[in-house]
């Protein structure tokens, strides 16, 4: 009975400390700046969707270069190109990228020191997952003409990607998750200039392809960028601490057990 009780406290304790609160030191100015940098996104992601929404129901404003844009997009493809934009999107699709997203998260959940990141990460995942289906319920914005996709006919609504803002949520979340904690800023910014340049690899892809008009990829992106907000926001709050800054309740407990 001793070893069974022994054994459970030790569980316990190894799943205290991977959900235990992750830690960071930094000055006041730089906990402010993040903070700063969670409401500037929130609110420009905010502030383009609406327009983008707004467009989209008036079909004006960003949505009205939304025809000439298609057609332009029609002149441009080719089977090289055709192929290569297929590619992309199986990996950003609703079957490929859920996959990755489960094979990083787990991965990333059991060998990290503690699992707070790879759940935040989940946590954005689900997020947009939930507001596309709910935006796009809402507006049902039909997507271009079916005899012009090139990859199988979808008739969901068009309004946003989900394609766009999964792999935007994804690589954006990931890239600030990663990148955020190295003390260098040359590596954070290349770490956000190659997730936003997969972005818009996987906007162009849809785009191309004849699935979705430039103003649902605009949107997608806008939502997206309200997520990062909100993750950026949630992860400073949580993780980081000025130096002299009284531990979190989570972590003195923690230390009273150990003693």
């Amino acid at each position: 009975m001793a070893n069974g009780s022994a054994g459970k406290t030790g569980w316990r304790r190894v799943l205290h400390d991977k959900f235990a609160v992750e830690e960071r030191y930094v000055d006041a100015a730089v906990r402010k700046k993040l903070y700063v940098v969670a409401a500037v996104l929130a609110i420009v992601g905010a502030g383009v969707f609406v327009l983008a929404l707004t467009g989209v129901l008036e079909r004006d404003g960003l949505a009205s270069a939304d025809e000439s844009a298609h057609r332009w997009l029609l002149t441009t493809r080719s089977e090289p190109l055709t192929d290569f934009m297929i590619i992309l999107a199986v990996i950003f699709g609703p079957v490929a990228l859920p996959i990755i997203v489960l094979v990083v998260t787990a991965a990333w959940g059991i060998l990290a020191k503690q699992a707070w990141r790879p759940v935040l990460l989940a946590a954005a995942m689900l997020t947009g997952v939930g507001l596309a289906q709910v935006i796009g319920r809402s507006v049902e914005r039909t997507r271009p003409p079916v005899e012009l996709m090139l990859f199988g006919a979808d008739h969901t609504f068009s309004f946003p990607s989900g394609h766009v803002l999964g792999a935007s949520n994804f690589l954006l979340v990931t890239a600030f998750l990663v990148f955020s904690r190295h003390r260098k800023p040359a590596v954070t910014a290349a770490g956000f200039v190659l997730a936003g340049f997969g972005v818009a690899l996987a906007a162009l892809s849809r785009l191309y392809l004849g699935y979705h008009w430039v103003s649902d990829a605009i949107g997608s992106v806008a939502v997206s960028l309200v997520v990062l907000g909100a993750v950026i926001a949630v992860d400073t709050w949580r993780t980081v601490r000025i130096p002299g800054e009284p531990l979190t309740e989570d972590v003195s407990r923690a230390d009273t057990q150990a003693d």
